[in-house]
């Protein structure tokens, strides 16, 4: 998702003070900031504090392009990759209200593939044995494949697992292995991968551990909306979500060719450096957690 500082267009401003806050205070944020600038943390960022629906503090820092030196615009358009979770969070709350889907649901209710699951269990000694967190996306920086063992599923995942991050679903070493043979090709949709996703084996019993699934369990709740709503998942965040509340610069589509869309750089060991957008940004994968 990209999104716009635009909420500076859309709410009154007003003087810290009148709202309650310090002006004094308040310059802290820029202090840090411009901290992170200088020290190559990234090129720069707009800083945004409302109080009372009455915004106090909007300010730009740093720069959108360092190869031009083009400064920082308070309504720079940013990727904002894993805040699209809350986003599916709001949508799929939405369907609960409904009464299309209760947090008890198992998931294999909406994605019958999502049944008969199992949960991979590593070898003792071997790569894996002491599971842990998902590794980057992308590979295992050269690390040896895990060895493991499946066992069957004690009860089905639920709704409610994919959104607390109890699920297991691509969030460790056996799961993140598993899921490269099933992984979405470029011309995939969310309705073409997520029912191979139900063959990867969970890093462990659902419920029984918490662990960060960086995507995959948020596709899947993506996935459940496009089937209760009848609805693909990027019309329907825009119907329901994006129009009512005039975020209109908001979208899965980077807006190319946009003056406005701020340069993406990568940190590295000699600064930062240019980057491309991630190739599930293509307009026809709509990652629920990218």
């Amino acid at each position: 998702l990209a999104f716009s500082g635009g909420l500076g267009a859309a709410a009154p401003s007003a003087r810290p003070e009148d709202v309650g806050l310090s002006s004094k205070r308040l310059e802290r944020i820029g202090e840090l900031v411009q901290r992170h600038v200088a020290a190559g943390s990234f090129s720069g960022a707009v800083a945004l504090v409302a109080r009372n629906g009455r915004i106090a503090q909007h300010e730009a820092y740093g720069l959108m392009d360092l190869e031009t030196k083009k400064p920082m615009p308070k309504d720079g358009i940013f990727r904002i990759m894993s805040m699209t979770k809350p986003i599916i969070g709001v949508a799929t709350l939405m369907m609960i209200e409904e009464g299309k889907v209760r947090l008890t649901d198992p998931v294999s209710k909406f994605i019958p593939a999502w049944k008969d699951m199992t949960v991979g269990v590593a070898m003792p000694g071997g790569p894996g044995a002491r599971g842990g967190g998902a590794p980057p996306a992308g590979g295992r920086g050269g690390a040896p494949e895990p060895r493991y063992y499946t066992v069957p599923i004690e009860r089905e995942l639920t709704i409610r697992d994919l959104l607390t991050h109890t699920n297991g679903v691509v969030s460790g070493p056996i799961s993140q292995s598993a899921n490269r043979a099933v992984a979405a090709k470029p011309t995939e949709t969310l309705a073409d991968y997520i029912p191979r996703l139900g063959k990867v084996p969970t890093e462990f019993q659902p419920g029984t551990r918490w662990a960060y699934s960086a995507a995959a369990a948020w596709d899947t709740l993506s996935r459940v909306i496009e089937v209760v709503s009848g609805t693909p998942i990027d019309r329907f965040v825009k119907q329901r979500i994006f129009d009512p509340l005039g975020m209109k610069d908001t979208t899965y589509v980077e807006p190319a060719g946009n003056p406005r869309l701020v340069k993406l750089y990568s940190r590295t060991a000699d600064g930062l450096r240019p980057a491309s957008s991630p190739g599930f940004m293509n307009g026809v994968y709509f990652s629920g957690g990218g």
